[in-house]
């Protein structure tokens, strides 16, 4: 099988390497990542300038551009046919519940879910100390399921590992997304030696929404989270509502 690996921490990241050591024993991996860290840039796609793309290694490449950005370019333009299977990480750092919609880790495989092919995204909790080894293994478990049991179309996996080693791994939870409750959005402002503002867009103190079943309380169970994702956001039983609202227009009204 032809597998594409990318990121959003960059090239260079540890948790990208080892994702694709790991990889390796079940086919031809290709690594196309950004070089440097694009993390929170959520699914953006690059269209007010050029893309560069700048070969580093054998099967390693390195692109100007977002997670999104190195989905495309890798299956529409750097490989020669179509990959069986696309793996986004090992990301430095959660993205549970809220974060799915900033995370570029996560995007890239979005982008790939897109583009019919099956994908999974996979991040370590952590702040330091970074103990990948669970994480890389479980992404190969993963994958081998994944190549005998198809994901559906327009889905895609988001897969988060405790910061621990695999023997103190709990088990697997299949789970759905948590919810997290920012008190304040920090804002800081600050002047240019022109003596222009500039802002730092910071997050604040946060709670995490506890519920049974979420990606949250796995993780604090000590367990990998595996959340089913569909790209399809439509909420249908409010469409069915709205069908009864009688919302009509009529531009000639006044």
């Amino acid at each position: 099988m032809l597998i594409l690996v990318s990121n959003d921490d960059g090239i260079h990241s540890e948790g990208l390497r080892l994702l694709g050591e790991s990889l390796r024993s079940l086919g031809e991996v290709f690594i196309v990542a950004p070089d440097r860290e694009r993390s929170a840039v959520g699914h953006s796609l690059t269209l007010d300038m050029p893309l560069r793309v700048k070969q580093v290694g054998d099967h390693l490449f390195a692109v100007n551009g977002t997670p999104t950005d190195c989905i495309a370019l890798g299956v529409l333009g750097i490989l020669k046919s179509k990959p069986g299977l696309v793996v986004s990480g090992i990301n430095i750092g959660q993205n549970l519940g809220d974060d799915i919609t900033y995370s570029g880790t996560v995007s890239a495989a979005m982008e790939a879910a897109l583009l019919r092919i099956p994908s999974f995204a996979v991040s370590l909790v952590a702040n330091g100390d970074y103990r990948f080894e669970a994480a890389a293994q479980f992404s190969r478990h993963l994958a081998q399921i994944i190549m005998k049991r198809p994901l559906p179309p327009d889905t895609l996996l988001n897969v988060n590992v405790p910061n621990l080693s695999p023997s103190d791994i709990k088990g697997v939870a299949i789970t759905s997304l948590g919810r997290r409750h920012y008190s304040e959005t920090v804002i800081v402002e600050k002047t240019d030696p022109r003596g222009k503002a500039y802002y730092w867009i910071g997050g604040g103190d946060y709670k995490w929404e506890y519920k049974e079943g979420t990606d949250i309380e796995a993780i604090n169970k000590n367990m990998i989270s595996v959340t089913p994702l569909h790209l399809d956001l439509t909420d249908y039983k409010l469409a069915e509502k709205m069908k009864r609202w009688s919302i009509g227009f009529n531009p000639t009204e006044r």
